[in-house]
């Protein structure tokens, strides 16, 4: 006997095989039914392997007191001790299914289904299923006989001994059996309507892709056809007769339940058509009036019951159409748009539950499945396959899924039916929610093998399988280049050469001959990189042909192939990558600089991708100061410093430049940006601090090589104009001051020898011909201009500002910024020039008129001969210039008062001076709009012509590039030119009046 408060061996036990309620579970074990075996340790191991032990030991019990007799009895008890399989089988479902626990109390004798444990047993197909079935005459027979063959499935699925996939295959023969019997049931209780009609019932969705639940509503649609010579409409009545007996003979509650719903909704016309119709009138709706998800859910339709001919006659006439579905318009985005309103219609308080519908859900991985077999199973027939699983496995091995990403997607997918299949297996339920209860979680975990920390390993696995899917749907499912492809002509979708010189005359490339070459040097031969490059060409041909000059994307694209094509991870990019691909059609199709900056180091197109090494989002000058910097130090004397230097500053100024394009042109994944000073900004501040860590680097480099680690002067360089305003455009020069203070104990001259020689290497470094672009240095903003020393010591600034500077050189330091070299001196000649750019007093009427005659002087000197002034960016009316020149001129009068204005950058000045109510909201926004168009222009012809300009191109080509940056279609450059004159014209007026007034 126990002593009180302590606890008995047995309770002990109970506890370590993964019982909850030990104290219940010792009193059943000392009942009448199990007091021989209560010692036995065979039984609690069994037990405790079981998903829920309480639960199993439960229905044991229940089991023996259902037994008829004591023989009976015994017969259970003694097969249960000797044979292990048994003893797994029938305690695993047990533990795991309380639905076929209650069937089992109520048929006693059906645990003897499990007993049989031979080769043959162990996959099972409709042919077995059928005999399993035979002797049930009526509903209810045949709802207990399909029990016990359920039973036989979850048993072995429970013990491991089949797997997710051959669990759902086995369970849709069952059900395919299971219609089979109840059609037959319907017709003998019918035989005139069974012989004036044929009828044949075609199972749809998860029944159809031999991919079914323990619990689910098994879809249909019944085709039906006269007998010999019967009347039509009379065969189709008799044949509507027959099948609606037959779905409720299904679906209906008996004394044993009800098996699953018979659902005919993906008929034609859904419940509003008839239930039950003629071939040729499924195949007249097919052809006229099917919606695109129609189409998709044909892709698992198979014959399953009835007439078996019609059956196959049915399939032969419709296949076809499925496999033109593609061809469709909008096709794509029908599809797409239909996966996103079955997530919306998710009850919020389900959505994070949703094991099938939601994000990361099993609908994700179908869904993403179906578009790819229905795009590229036009001109693959190794894709027609209705079962999720082999349909995945086949799009791995044609190339149309990375293998990697196959793998992932079916490990993820049968972890979440298995889910879902030990969910619904409890109750017997249709359901595909999570549960929220701690014991069916514990029980849910367990029987899917965590046993250590069931529900929080649940939560883990589940989480990270959801996440994967996610991942990977999004990938799959949403990658543009399905887009393009499912809008080809029939059998384009793997590029052929007759159809390619036709397309690419009909998309606008002008040389088609060498297109075509182009292609077929990259598509030909068996290789799996041509089978990528054959799915990629046609939808890029598509995204060239949408810029000005799809020639040169084509061309350029066969550069970066060839350059690439023998690394692992280039096309494996612009496959999987859903923003890669698109991204870089742009990229190579917009102009000339971006592609000659990838040209140089083609790996660069990795920062196309959307993925850990992908992003085109700008880095920020520290991390480019590191960079560049760690470099320099690991580099081998001068030149090959900067020469690494350069090469950061090459691929950065690409990586902004392919920023700047997606953000203009837009693309699948990432609309136009609608605010064009924002990439205007963007580059301002991107290159400016890319010029900036290349002369901090630069800087080292040089002192390095020639003085080692300390200069005998401290020296700093102070960024000037466009680059001091965070405003430098890709074919920007670096306007720049040079300071320089001799170190205590330093001779000045020998000082300023060494910051001499720092500026002329430093400016030799940066301009020696390489295949990087040359940085060029501007120092005539200096004191004196060109006629003034390069380089002075602070002293030196302070003496001339203090004596001589005039009212252009204080307009100019309005943009000194320190940027590079000795912090300290660069704070120090910042405070230095503070109160000549922002004087106490403001500026006097004859600084005001002496700046207005400069402003003057430039328009009419500077301008080039032969130039539109209207359509001159820079110095043209309402041009850079004039917006500048009026914003500074405010700072000039009122910096020292207004802190906001105290600002390098022209917009944030003109915001400030906005806020401070010295120019109204409506001038503001006149002058901002004008200032960021002059500036995208500048950019857009840079980046189109490779080469710096402040005025349109003159070439049509050039021109029509120049437009789509700037968002104006094909054909409307001349309404481009119009909005600019516009937007000048009304900025000059303003500057007319602020100005000049």
């Amino acid at each position: 006997m126990t002593a009180p408060g302590r606890r008995s061996s047995t309770f002990t036990r109970l506890l370590r095989h993964g019982f909850t309620d030990p104290s219940a579970a010792e009193e059943l074990l000392d009942g009448a039914e199990l007091t021989e075996l209560r010692a036995d340790p065979v039984l609690l191991e069994a037990l405790g392997a079981t998903a829920d032990p309480d639960l199993a030991l439960h229905g044991l019990v229940r089991l023996l007191e259902a037994q008829p007799d004591p023989t009976a009895r015994r017969e259970l008890l003694d097969t249960l001790v000797a044979a292990k399989p048994l003893r797994d089988r029938l305690l695993g479902v047990l533990g795991a299914s309380e639905a076929l626990a209650d069937h089992l109390a109520r048929h006693a004798g059906d645990w003897q289904a499990l007993v049989t444990y031979e080769p043959r047993d162990l996959h099972p197909g409709v042919e077995e299923f059928e005999r399993g079935l035979a002797e049930a005459t009526d509903p209810v027979a045949l709802r207990v006989a399909y029990r016990r063959c359920l039973l036989s499935i979850a048993a072995r699925d429970v013990c491991g001994t089949i797997d997710l996939a051959e669990t759902a295959a086995e369970l849709a023969d069952l059900a395919t059996a299971t219609l089979r019997a109840a059609l037959a049931i319907a017709e003998e209780a019918a035989p005139d309507d069974a012989a004036l009609c044929r009828l044949a019932v075609i199972a749809m969705g998860k029944c159809g892709g031999h991919e079914l639940n323990y619990v689910s509503d098994v879809d249909v649609i019944f085709v039906g056809e006269a007998a010999g010579d019967a009347d039509e409409t009379k065969a189709l009545r008799a044949a509507t007769s027959l099948a609606s007996h037959m779905m409720r003979i299904c679906s209906e509650t008996t004394v044993e339940g009800s098996i699953w719903p018979v659902d005919a909704n993906l008929r034609p016309e859904g419940r509003n058509g008839p239930l039950v119709r003629t071939l040729s009138s499924h195949v007249a709706y097919y052809q006229r009036w099917a919606k695109t998800w129609e189409f998709q859910a044909l892709l698992k339709a198979r014959p399953v019951a009835g007439d078996p001919g019609l059956g196959a006659e049915y399939v032969a006439a419709l296949q076809p159409l499925v496999w033109q579905a593609a061809d469709r318009e909008n096709f794509v985005a029908d599809v797409q748009k239909m996966r996103r309103r079955v997530v919306e219609n998710i009850p919020a308080a389900e959505v994070d539950r949703q094991l099938k519908l939601g994000p990361g859900g099993l609908r994700d991985v179908e869904f993403a499945v179906q578009l790819l077999q229905l795009v590229h199973g036009r001109s693959d027939t190794s894709l027609h396959s209705g079962t999720t699983l082999d349909a995945l496995e086949a799009l791995a091995a044609g190339g149309y899924v990375g293998r990697a990403d196959a793998a992932q997607l079916d490990e993820a997918y049968r972890f979440l039916r298995s889910m879902e299949h030990r969910i619904q297996l409890h109750r017997l339920r249709r359901t595909h929610l999570v549960p929220e209860d701690p014991a069916d979680l514990r029980r849910l975990g367990r029987s899917l093998g965590l046993r250590t920390d069931p529900v929080a390993g649940l939560q883990r696995a589940w989480r990270r399988h959801a996440s994967v899917v996610r991942r990977l749907h999004e990938k799959l499912f949403y990658r543009p280049l399905l887009d393009a492809v499912a809008q080809l002509a029939p059998g384009e979708a793997r590029l052929s050469p007759e159809a390619a010189r036709e397309r690419m005359v009909a998309l606008g490339y002008a040389d088609p001959a060498a297109a075509l070459r182009h292609l077929e040097a990259l598509a030909s031969g068996v290789t799996r990189k041509a089978a990528i490059q054959r799915t990629l060409l046609p939808v890029l041909l598509g995204w060239f042909a949408d810029s000005a000059d799809p020639d040169a994307g084509l061309l350029n694209f066969r550069k970066v192939s060839d350059a690439l094509g023998k690394t692992p991870w280039y096309l494996r990019l612009l496959r999987d990558e859903g923003a890669a691909a698109e991204n870089l059609a742009r990229v190579l199709s917009a102009g000339r600089l971006a592609p000659d900056l990838l040209m140089r180091a083609p790996e660069a197109v990795a920062l196309l991708g959307d993925g850990a090494t992908g992003g085109l989002a700008p880095r920020g000058r520290p991390q480019l100061e590191q960079e560049i910097l760690a470099a320099v130090r690991r580099a081998d004397g001068g030149e090959q410093a900067v020469t690494a230097a350069r090469g950061v500053r090459r691929r950065e100024l690409f990586r902004t430049a392919a920023a700047d394009i997606v953000g203009s042109y837009g693309t699948e994944a990432q609309p136009v940006e609608a605010d064009q000073g924002a990439l205007v900004d963007l580059v301002g501040d991107a290159v400016s601090d890319l010029t900036a860590a290349t002369l901090a680097g630069t800087l080292r480099a040089v002192v390095r090589e020639g003085w080692g680690d300390t200069l005998p002067t401290r020296f700093a360089i102070i960024g000037m104009g466009r680059f001091g305003g965070h405003e430098l455009g890709y074919g920007s020069d670096a306007d720049v001051l040079f300071v320089h203070e001799p170190r205590e104990g330093v001779d000045e001259r020998e000082a300023g020898d060494a910051a001499n020689k720092v500026v002329a290497e430093l400016r030799r470094l940066l301009q020696v011909p390489s295949a990087d672009p040359p940085l060029l240095i501007d120092a005539d903003l200096r004191p004196e201009g060109k006629s003034g020393p390069l380089v002075r010591t602070l002293k030196s600034y302070e003496a001339y500002y203090r004596r001589w500077s005039l009212v252009w050189e204080r307009h100019a330091l309005l943009r000194a910024e320190f940027v590079a070299g000795d912090a300290d001196l660069g704070r120090r000649f910042t405070e230095l020039v503070d109160p000549l750019r922002y004087p106490a007093d403001g500026l006097g009427e004859d600084d005001v008129r002496e700046i207005r005659r400069l402003k003057a002087r430039m328009e009419s000197e500077r301008l080039p001969r032969g130039a539109d002034p209207k359509l001159h960016a820079k110095l043209g009316p309402g041009g850079l210039t004039d917006v500048e020149w009026t914003v500074q001129l405010v700072q000039l009068r009122h910096g020292h008062t207004e802190a906001g204005l105290r600002t390098t950058r022209t917009r944030a000045a003109l915001a400030a001076a906005s806020a401070a109510g010295l120019i109204s909201a409506e001038h503001a926004g006149i002058l901002d709009e004008a200032w960021v168009l002059a500036s995208r222009v500048r950019n857009a012809v840079m980046l189109v012509r490779g080469r710096a300009g402040d005025t349109f191109p003159t070439d049509p080509r050039e021109l029509a590039a120049v437009g789509r940056y700037l968002g104006h279609g094909p054909g409307h450059a001349g309404d481009m030119l119009d909005e600019y004159r516009r937007t000048a014209r009304r900025a000059r007026a303003v500057v007319e009046e602020l100005f000049y007034a």
